[in-house]
């Protein structure tokens, strides 16, 4: 166990020196803090990482969706101004995206707690939250 650790610690290090953008080491990180939370065995984690790291990328790619960065861009003011036309448009992406989101979530649930157990699934999410707060708090500490 101790050397599957060491081995994707290794791995997430290397390719923090060669990430191409924040998104990739933030990536690394949290894959790194969630693995090092749910101790799981070489074979639970050969199958876990690759499911989880395409859910996560799946999830950022919906965060990054025109509806999602249109909410958090537009000032409440702006939003009063839409046409019916125009609102009705946006509440159905939003309503599209929210469905997506959910989705997505559910389903890796679904597929990872086949592999990594129940009481992990917690772990994972107990994990994920820490990790967020975890650098939220160091980036208002930059700044």
């Amino acid at each position: 166990m101790k050397h599957l650790l060491s081995i994707i610690l290794a791995l997430v290090c290397s390719t923090l020196i060669y990430a191409q953008d924040n998104h990739d080491q933030i990536r690394s990180l949290k894959v790194a803090h969630i693995t090092s939370e749910l101790k799981l065995s070489s074979d639970q984690a050969d199958k876990f990482l690759p499911i989880y790291i395409t859910y996560d990328k799946k999830m950022s790619e919906l965060r990054h969706t025109d509806i999602f960065r249109y909410i958090k861009n537009t000032d409440i003011e702006d939003l009063s101004k839409l046409s019916d036309r125009e609102t009705s448009k946006k509440v159905q992406e939003l309503i599209d995206f929210e469905e997506s989101y959910s989705s997505t979530r559910v389903k890796f649930i679904e597929d990872a707690k086949k592999i990594i157990g129940e009481k992990n699934i917690l772990v994972l999410k107990k994990a994920e939250d820490d990790f967020n707060r975890k650098l939220l708090k160091k980036y208002k500490d930059k700044k």
